[in-house]
C-alpha cells in the first residue's frame, strides 16, 4: 500500500507543475464546497445547496489557475490571487472563500524568498485583504470573515517562512556534512600523499647509499681477483654485507606497506645517530676516509629527527663516494646547539660536477624534503678551494613534542 503511494509522491515531486495543478485543483474544490454555506442564517449555519454568483466562480476559477504557477512566479501570483480576493470581499454577499487562494499564494511567496520580503509582503497582503473586507465590503467592520481574513493571511505567511528556515537550516547541516567529508577525504589523501614521498625517500637512501657500495667493492674484487685474491675475498665479504644490509632495510620499509592481517613486519628500529659509527664504517671499508666529529653527547632526539640525521649523512656520503671522486675525504660533524643539532658534511673532493644530484637524482631534494618536513633548514654547495658541504639544522624538539610539552591552559 505504501509503495503506490511512495511511486505518486516521487513522480509529483519530480513534476512540480503537475503537484501544483493538483493542488490549485484541491484549492478550487474546496472554494466551491465553502461557497455553497451560507453563514448569516439567524438560527443556524445553513448548509442548504444554492448556485453561487457567477462572478465569484470566475473568480474561484481565475484564483485557482493562477496558482498552477505559483512556483514560476510567486509575487505575480500573490497579487492576482490577492486582486480576486479582493473583489470578492467587496462584491460577494455572501462572501466566497476566494481568500483562501491568497493565502496559499502568500505561503508560497515566504517559503520561496527571505524573511524582511516575507514580512514587508505578508504585512501588506494583510492590511489590504483585511481592509478592503472591512471598509469596503457589505459586512460590518467586525465580522468574524473579516478578522478569520487577518488570520489566516498571518498563518499562511508564518507557516510559510518557517518552512523556509527549516529548509535553509536542513540545507546548511547537508553543506557542513559535505563539507566534512571532503575535508576529511582531502586530509586522507594528503596524509597518503606523505607517508608515499617519505617511503620513496627512505628507499632511495637505502638503495642509493648500498648499491654504491656494493658497486665499489665489486669494482675492487674485479680489479684484485687475480693478483690478491685475499683483498678480492674481503671485498666480497663487504658486498655480501652491504646487500644484507640493503634487503633488511628494504624489507623494513616495504613492511609499512602491509595490511593489518598481513605477516608481522620487521620490528627493527629505524636507523639513528647511534648507528653513526657502523655507517661510517661501510664507506671507510669501502675505500673513503671519513673523520667524524661529535659534540652532541647526552642528546636524546625525537625519532624523526634522529631519522633525518642518519639520511642526511648517509646521502651526503653516498655522493661524496660517487661524485667527489677516488682520492677525496670527507668530514662529519654532528653538534648540539641551543634548541637545534647541526649535521655538517664536507669533502675536498675534485669531482667534475658541481652538483652531486646531476643526472636526474633525487638526494639532494630527499633531503631537503626531510629537513624541511621538520621545520628545519639545509644548505649545499661547493666549498671554496674545492669540494662540497651539506649543512642540515634540525629542531631538538618537533612540533608534536612541543605540543605535548607546552602547559595547558587553566579552566
Amino acid at each position: 500500500m505504501s509503495r503506490p503511494l511512495d511511486r505518486a509522491r516521487h513522480h509529483l515531486k519530480a513534476h512540480p507543475l503537475a503537484l501544483d495543478a493538483v493542488l490549485a485543483a484541491g484549492v478550487l474544490g474546496c472554494m466551491v464546497v465553502g461557497s455553497f454555506v451560507q453563514p448569516h442564517d439567524q438560527d443556524a449555519v445553513s448548509w442548504s445547496i444554492r448556485t453561487p454568483d457567477l462572478l465569484s466562480l470566475v473568480l474561484m476559477a481565475l484564483a485557482a489557475l493562477a496558482l498552477v504557477f505559483r512556483r514560476r512566479a510567486p509575487l505575480t501570483v500573490l497579487a492576482l490571487t490577492g486582486t480576486a480576493a479582493i473583489i470578492e470581499c467587496v462584491t460577494g454577499d455572501p462572501r466566497a472563500p476566494v481568500a483562501m487562494a491568497a493565502v496559499i499564494a502568500l505561503y508560497t511567496v515566504a517559503s520561496t524568498t527571505d524573511r524582511p520580503t516575507t514580512w514587508r509582503v505578508g504585512l501588506l497582503t494583510m492590511t489590504v485583504l483585511t481592509g478592503a473586507a472591512m471598509l469596503a465590503g457589505p459586512l460590518p467592520w467586525y465580522a468574524q470573515e473579516n478578522l478569520g481574513i487577518f488570520a489566516w493571511t498571518g498563518i499562511g505567511a508564518t507557516a510559510g517562512d518557517a518552512v523556509r528556515s527549516r529548509r535553509a537550516f536542513v540545507q546548511a547541516i547537508r553543506e557542513r556534512a559535505e563539507k566534512a567529508e571532503r575535508t576529511r577525504e582531502e586530509e586522507a589523501r594528503r596524509r597518503v600523499a606523505e607517508e608515499r614521498l617519505r617511503i620513496a625517500r627512505d628507499l632511495h637512501d637505502v638503495v642509493a647509499h648500498h648499491i654504491a657500495l656494493v658497486n665499489v667493492q665489486a669494482g675492487v674484487a674485479a680489479h684484485v681477483m687475480d693478483k690478491r685474491p685475499d683483498q678480492a675475498k674481503e671485498a666480497l665479504a663487504h658486498v655480501r654485507e652491504a646487500s644484507r644490509s640493503a634487503l633488511n632495510e628494504l624489507r623494513a620499509t616495504v613492511g609499512l606497506l602491509r595490511q593489518s592481517g598481513d605477516p608481522e613486519a620487521p620490528t627493527e628500529p629505524a636507523p639513528g645517530l647511534a648507528r653513526l659509527d657502523e655507517l661510517v664504517g661501510t664507506f671507510r671499508s669501502a675505500g673513503l676516509p671519513v673523520e667524524v666529529a661529535r659534540a652532541d653527547h647526552g642528546t636524546t632526539l625525537p625519532a624523526a629527527v634522529d631519522l633525518a640525521a642518519y639520511r642526511v649523512i648517509q646521502e651526503a656520503l653516498t655522493n661524496v663516494r660517487k661524485h667527489a671522486g677516488a682520492d677525496a675525504k670527507a668530514e662529519v660533524s654532528v653538534v648540539r646547539g641551543g634548541p637545534n643539532v647541526e649535521i655538517t658534511v664536507l669533502d675536498d673532493g675534485a669531482g667534475d660536477d658541481d652538483d652531486p644530484d646531476n643526472g636526474g637524482g633525487h638526494g639532494l631534494l630527499g633531503m631537503r624534503e626531510r629537513v624541511t618536513a621538520l621545520r628545519g633548514t639545509l644548505t649545499t654547495g661547493p666549498r671554496y678551494g674545492g669540494g662540497f658541504r651539506v649543512h642540515a639544522i634540525l629542531p631538538v624538539k618537533t612540533r608534536t613534542a612541543a605540543a605535548r610539552d607546552e602547559p595547558g591552559e587553566p579552566v
